[in-house]
């Protein structure tokens, strides 16, 4: 009987050339497919709910495979773990509907995008790659008024990197909050999908906002130029976090 297995993975993205398999290059899903079809001895297909650029790192990164193998999942989950390198983290495997997709299903994700705002550049291993340093202090107050526009169904042509292959730039954005602990700034953006590079891309905007090149109000105009140089910056990749992806519960559970 073919069973389809849900994964859920956190890795550092660091090392990887992003989720999706690449010819020559180091990448999550092709880490993870390898050790999958050791353990099961036939070849699989691994689908990822997200496929996060190079740097971008994850907590809740969902993926899922069919098989014929009637090793149980709870055999299955420890021999996986146990052989994947050490910047990827199994955190659950199980059964799930027969026709459960990991990334068709998904009904929005969570993303954390985490600044450093300091004076003094940070060490490797205080920042662990996983922080935009950014030199000057900014004002949080300007950013959240900022992102309160961003919030709701809007065409999002001017956050997305030119060249991004979508029908539609139309996305909708269900919150959009920001966070401070002294000079450390937590962004967290909710959606129900995003354009490549969409994050990254509004908290570049975001940042000029905080820095004080713009009135927060600039954002309005930015959205209705729908043209991507009229935006900021795209924040560097290694800021950027997948913490989790949202799904429908009969998805995840497994036929009686």
């Amino acid at each position: 009987m073919t069973r389809n297995v849900r994964l859920l993975l956190a890795y550092d993205g660091s090392a990887f050339h992003g989720w999706q398999t690449q010819p020559e290059v180091r990448t999550v899903q092709a880490e993870v497919a390898d050790r999958l079809q050791r353990i099961l001895r036939h070849r699989i297909t691994l689908w990822g709910a997200s496929r996060t650029d190079a740097g971008v790192h994850a907590r809740g990164q969902c993926a899922n495979f069919l098989t014929e193998s009637d090793i149980p999942a709870e055999r299955l989950f420890p021999a996986v773990a146990h052989h994947l390198p050490e910047d990827i983290c199994l955190h659950r495997l199980h059964d799930v509907h027969p026709e459960f997709h990991a990334g068709r299903d998904a009904l929005c994700k969570l993303y954390r995008y985490t600044i450093q705002a300091s004076a003094i550049r940070p060490s490797a291993r205080q920042s662990a790659g996983s922080a935009w340093h950014v030199w000057t202090p900014l004002d949080l107050d300007r950013m959240r008024a900022a992102a309160s526009l961003l919030v709701g169904t809007h065409d999002f042509a001017s956050f997305a990197t030119t060249g991004s292959n979508r029908e539609s730039t139309t996305r909708t954005i269900r919150r959009f909050e920001i966070h401070g602990h002294c000079d450390r700034i937590a962004v967290d953006v909710i959606g129900d999908g995003f354009l490549y590079n969409q994050v990254r891309n509004m908290v570049g905007t975001l940042v000029e906002v905080g820095r004080g090149r713009w009135t927060p109000e600039h954002v309005s105009e930015i959205l209705a130029a729908r043209d991507r140089r009229a935006a900021g910056p795209t924040a560097p990749p290694h800021g950027l976090t997948l913490h989790w992806i949202e799904y429908p519960p009969q998805r995840l559970r497994p036929p009686l």
